[in-house]
């Protein structure tokens, strides 16, 4: 049986950015603003691993500004991305680049990792440029996920005990919001788990508290949706 995709207009005319590229330029800046959102405030230190056909074409199409731009909360469109070197410095923002031209078992060729650092916390991604500015992120502080970062998502990080899951989704029915996906992933039963859950509209603060007041949840990241392939 044959299916029909739906196509928005950035799939046939690409997002709205500063080139040349919208896989190594676009969706470089905006898998690095997703990972400074993940941080949850301004890095002081990012140490970017390119894989692929990143590692090989960076220099060429502006990507290590490109992810620079983005760790800095610049979206792919912004005109100051060109200028990322310097407002990385004037930002205080230590910036380390490092290529892997031909790594083992590479799962997409426009794979980089991106480590965030500051004074409170840390995040680790590993993501990929789709093409058209759309991104995905594979592996989030070692656990396998799958964040797009295109819908409004909550990003759980808590201990795994029976009662956790029930718990959260009971707070979000309470609240009156509806769960367009979830994904839940543990690396060892008994110990940490992360929850991806996309809902169809935010949460109320009020309810954003309510979670983050419950005990075995460690950690509550809000990552606002951003269609289109626009960070």
């Amino acid at each position: 049986m044959r299916t029909h995709k739906h196509l928005s207009v950035f799939d046939v005319v690409g997002p709205a950015m500063i080139g040349p590229s919208s896989s190594h330029t676009a969706g470089a800046a905006r898998l690095a603003n997703l990972a400074r959102r993940l941080l949850q405030g301004p890095p002081r230190r990012a140490r970017f691993t390119l894989y692929g056909s990143l590692a090989s074409t960076y220099r060429g199409h502006g990507t290590d500004l490109a992810l620079t731009a983005g760790s800095l909360g610049l979206a792919p469109d912004d005109e100051r991305l060109r200028h990322a070197a310097s407002l990385a410095k004037e930002a205080e923002l230590a910036v380390e680049i490092v290529s892997e031209p031909r790594p083992e078992g590479l799962i997409h060729p426009n794979l980089v990792r991106i480590e965030l650092f500051n004074a409170q916390d840390a995040v680790n991604v590993m993501g990929a440029s789709l093409g058209g500015g759309k991104v995905e992120i594979y592996e989030l502080d070692g656990f396998p996920v799958r964040l797009l970062g295109d819908e409004y998502t909550l990003v759980i990080h808590s201990q795994d005990r029976v009662g956790v899951l029930t718990s959260v989704t009971n707070l979000i029915s309470e609240a009156d919001a509806n769960i367009g996906n979830m994904a839940v992933s543990r690396m060892r039963r008994g110990k940490s788990v992360i929850m991806c859950i996309e809902l169809d509209a935010p949460l109320p603060e009020c309810a954003l508290e309510k979670l983050r007041a419950q005990p075995d949840i460690k950690k509550l990241t809000v990552v606002e949706g951003l269609r289109g392939g626009v960070g």
